[in-house]
């Protein structure tokens, strides 16, 4: 069908910079304009330009699909490398998967690479090196280095800039140009690097094309593994969105369903859930996952780690395979490359920072102290007083229980609340809501918070217990130092957490920045045993240092070693004494000079 004959469609008035034979269209229905070569019967958002002289190497020509191409249609690379259609409708060297139609259409859609003939700006090369972006598929398009380059529909560029956005981030940048071509991705990015509207820009322009009735069922699906961040996806569909008219839900659990269903009822754009409630109110028959042919997996690696791969993998079933998908996981390990291999086809993977390491934020400023239980809360205090008045401070404790005796604590002389798994949801949007508005500045949290809180101006982040595994550290601290903002991370280490020392040692040697002499001897030694004067029973020291290393994990989650303990009370320590004896689980262990210590199962039975 010729562009002309599109229902609501019309010719914008002629515009003499365009080249010949292109022409500018108007959609009826959106007010878009959009662009059609009559000749290639190609269409695309972005302006084309005259080319005056051959394309570098580096100079990509992006070129649309419409279901009219023929099956000779070609596109090229970023090396001007022609390939065939097949790379672009999901198809790979093995005859690809049955997920996408040979006319290169997702769910009737046909696949779009957005973009001008010759992006301005730096050359693809050169943008990626800048940025460590690493990409790996086939005839993958060029970054988009300006929002004008995307093309982005005049309501949502203002809201972009009115949020203060200057240029698309790395992930954005790269993402767009690959997701509006209508290819799976998969992304690899540390938290803060604007992952969220790196794949709901691409939904939105899914949605004007797509015209789907929402009265029969969503259209764009978003997995995400908590409800913290399930509900700042939907604000920020939103806020983004809404100018579009765009209409979103939240479907999560520890929350009535009744309202969920009623929005679900009336009908729906995008539906942001959990997949644990996603899957309740799948199995009540109340939702009808028919018409997504736009879906994302949002921290995947955290749904995973949490248990939720059964509960996606019946999700997805209900959903029609030709589909496009996006994944997006801040950590690359074998359960996570098994699942996008299962879910996705032929993706483009791209990544920001190295493949093989566990991603991190270099602008965060690490200071790791040595430092015994009784002296942590004197010592949070310190730091607390040596902020500005108003910093946002978010502290992570192993328990709830010390949470909230950590809160109480704190809240005699400084504003102060605890979040975890035993709030109510009315509690847990009474906390954050504060939090976020400044009227009280300093969060004490669970891991639950880690991954799904995403304020901006966080300023300082204090691990009051180190967590289970260096990737947890990685991504508590990484709750400050957002959207190119500077942060400062303080974590407590002691003789428990002297297992994961080596794993430490990699981040901060990652970043080129000092170890501190005492982890070192833990790593050497294994720590445990070693007296508590020793690693520093007086005021805890403090080290600055960067971070950057690889993916590691403790052998032994401390929550389990703790439960051991306590079944079992007669069980020594792993601990060693200087003469090779074990100490027993008594108040009156001693150190090696002498001193009263606090044995770790007292401690730990405080904690819980």
């Amino acid at each position: 069908m010729a562009a002309t004959e599109t229902a609501g469609v019309r010719y914008a008035p002629e515009d003499p910079s365009l080249p010949k034979p292109w022409r500018a269209l108007i959609d009826g229905k959106t007010g878009f304009i959009y662009y059609w070569n009559p000749d290639t019967s190609v269409t695309q958002y972005q302006k084309p330009v005259a080319q005056t002289k051959p394309a570098s190497p580096d100079a990509s020509v992006s070129v649309s699909l419409s279901s009219s191409v023929k099956e000779s249609s070609q596109v090229t690379n970023d090396d001007n490398t022609a390939v065939g259609e097949d790379s672009v409708n999901g198809r790979g060297s093995n005859g690809g998967s049955l997920q996408r139609e040979s006319s290169g259409r997702v769910n009737g859609l046909s696949a779009i690479a957005d973009g001008p003939a010759v992006r301005d700006g730096p050359s693809a090369e050169s943008y990626r090196r800048q940025h460590e972006i690493t990409v790996t598929g086939d005839n993958v398009p060029p970054p988009f280095t300006s929002f004008e380059a995307v093309g982005l529909p005049p309501d949502i560029l203002r809201e972009v800039l009115q949020a203060g956005f200057s240029a698309p981030t790395p992930i954005q940048a790269q993402s767009w140009a690959i997701a509006f071509q209508s290819r799976d991705i998969v992304a690899i990015a540390k938290t803060g690097s604007g992952k969220t509207l790196g794949y709901l820009m691409p939904a939105f322009r899914h949605l004007k094309r797509c015209h789907n009735n929402p009265k029969l069922g969503p259209t764009v699906l978003v997995l995400s593994p908590t409800r913290e961040l399930a509900t700042q996806i939907q604000d920020e569909a939103e806020k983004f969105g809404s100018s579009s008219k765009i209409s979103c839900t939240c479907l999560y659990g520890g929350a009535p369903k009744g309202p969920q269903l009623k929005d679900l009822e009336r009908g729906v754009d995008i539906v942001v859930a959990t997949p644990g409630r996603l899957n309740d109110i799948l199995q009540m028959g109340r939702v009808n996952l028919g018409q997504i042919s736009y879906m994302v997996l949002d921290e995947a690696d955290r749904m995973l780690d949490m248990g939720f791969e059964p509960q996606i993998r019946k999700i997805v079933k209900e959903i029609p395979a030709r589909r496009q998908t996006l994944m997006y996981t801040a950590t690359w390990p074998k359960e996570v490359r098994k699942i996008a291999a299962d879910l996705l086809v032929n993706p483009v993977q791209v990544n920001i920072g190295n493949v093989d390491e566990l991603v991190a934020n270099k602008s965060i400023t690490q200071h790791v102290e040595i430092i015994p239980p009784m002296e942590k809360q004197r010592r949070v205090e310190q730091i607390v007083r040596s902020q500005e008045p108003g910093s946002k401070i978010i502290i992570f404790c192993a328990t709830k229980k010390m949470c909230d005796q950590l809160s109480r604590n704190l809240s005699r002389h400084f504003g102060a609340a605890a979040i975890h798994g035993d709030k109510n949801q009315s509690e847990r949007d009474d906390v954050l809501n504060k939090f976020r508005t400044g009227s009280c500045p300093i969060l004490v949290a669970t891991d639950v918070a880690a991954r799904g809180l995403d304020v901006k101006d966080i300023r300082v982040v204090i691990n009051y217990d180190f967590p289970k595994g260096i990737e947890d550290y990685v991504h508590r601290i990484g709750r400050t130092g957002r959207g190119g903002a500077t942060g400062v991370a303080h974590s407590f280490f002691g003789d428990q957490d002297a297992k994961h020392a080596s794993d430490l040692i990699k981040i901060l040697e990652g970043a080129n920045q000092r170890v501190p002499d005492e982890i070192r001897g833990m790593a050497s030694g294994g720590g445990f045993g070693r007296s508590r004067s020793q690693w520093g029973s007086g005021p805890g020291r403090s080290y600055d240092s960067g971070y950057g290393g690889r993916d590691g994990f403790g052998n032994e989650s401390r929550d389990s070693f703790h439960e051991g303990m306590v079944s079992l009370p007669q069980k020594r320590s792993r601990s060693r004494s200087p003469t090779g004896g074990a100490h027993r689980f008594d108040s009156s262990s001693q150190a090696q000079d002498g001193t009263q210590v606090h044995s770790f199962h007292k401690a730990m039975m405080e904690w819980v």
